[in-house]
């Protein structure tokens, strides 16, 4: 299925709330794999999550001793019956505080796992949650992707580090955006092949082709994850090889930058403002690159030096000879070869 097509059944899943996507364990693994050193002597905290059936909580207990972690709490929606899709039909929601194992069997046993009660529904922001929050050290989940801008501003308002999954498209929220720029969150390391698969309670929402009958499981390209601990990734500088000509990189008709339609052909020499699709974000390394801001700061007046003085037309996107371009991010490189 066309990529449109998949970005058009997740935005369809976040304006109906339906937010009941369950991360895969292998994906968890994979993308946590790269994190290990930051778990050491840490209360980790998942929100949004059903620990007697949830892979985050799997994950975190049955590595709790290795990752060297302090306590394991996790919380979950309405939802107190051991079935992974009650629909959150129960009136009170449950949490649990792992202090790892007792009984050295390295497994961690119903006994060692004491589920407690909360007296509301278990949301995320209710006084209860923000209680428990408040003595997180990182926050790991898959929140609610209707409720993703309102989820990171608690995190960043209680000053919380986190590893959580998201729609790659929150990158063109205004306020997720503005985190980016001022390098207050940036992407993980992503889901391999850039595919996200997530067990759903309404697979009938979807068009075949997404919805995989024999795996019982959706699949995502649009999806990745957001953290704002300090990884390696976040280091690498991207090789640039390509040279700057005014035939392979026109100026835009009402922006004074150029379009580079790949993130891998960004010229190395060029020491003016570039436009890129949003997929740069992918390799943002901020000692290489400066974020200037996005087509939307242009759009709502928040860069005026960006607009051609010599355009007429609405202050839109960027055009390349008549044609609207794309969602672009503006950048510059920091030191041009």
């Amino acid at each position: 299925m066309a990529k449109t097509a998949l970005n058009k059944n997740l935005q369809t899943a976040k304006s109906s709330k339906k937010d009941e996507f369950y991360t895969q364990l292998a994906d968890i693994e994979r993308e946590l794999k790269n994190y290990k050193d930051h778990f050491k002597n840490k209360v980790v905290y998942c929100n949004c999550d059903d620990p007697r059936v949830s892979h985050f909580f799997h994950y975190f207990s049955y590595n709790f001793e290795q990752l060297g972690l302090k306590k394991l709490i996790t919380t979950c929606y309405k939802n107190q019956n051991a079935d992974l899709f009650s629909q959150n039909k129960s009136e009170k929601a449950i949490y649990l505080e792992y202090n790892g194992d007792k009984n050295a069997n390295n497994v961690p046993d119903p006994e060692e796992i004491g589920i407690e009660h909360l007296n509301g529904d278990g949301d995320f922001r209710s006084k209860e949650s923000i209680d428990l929050l408040k003595k997180a050290d990182i926050v790991v989940t898959n929140p609610p992707f209707s409720l993703f801008r309102e989820y990171v501003s608690q995190l960043i308002e209680h000053d919380k580090s986190f590893v959580i999954v998201g729609s790659f498209n929150a990158i063109t929220y205004k306020e997720i955006f503005n985190l980016i720029k001022e390098n207050k969150i940036w992407l993980g390391y992503g889901f391999k092949g850039g595919n996200a698969y997530f067990k759903t309670t309404h697979v009938k929402e979807f068009a075949k082709g997404v919805y995989d009958e024999e795996t019982d499981l959706v699949k995502f390209r649009n999806v990745t994850w957001y953290t704002n601990l300090d990884i390696s990734k976040r280091h690498e500088e991207q090789i640039l090889y390509k040279k700057y000509s005014p035939e392979l990189y026109p100026t835009y008709d009402n922006y004074n930058a150029i379009e580079v339609s790949k993130v891998a052909n960004i010229p190395l020499d060029y020491k003016g403002i570039m436009g890129v699709p949003i997929t740069f974000l992918d390799k943002y390394n901020p000692k290489q690159f400066e974020i200037i801001g996005s087509d939307y700061d242009v759009r709502t007046g928040l860069l005026p030096e960006i607009v051609n003085p010599k355009w007429n037309g609405k202050i839109d996107r960027a055009y390349i000879n008549g044609k609207r371009m794309y969602a672009r991010l503006l950048i510059k490189l920091k030191q041009p070869n």
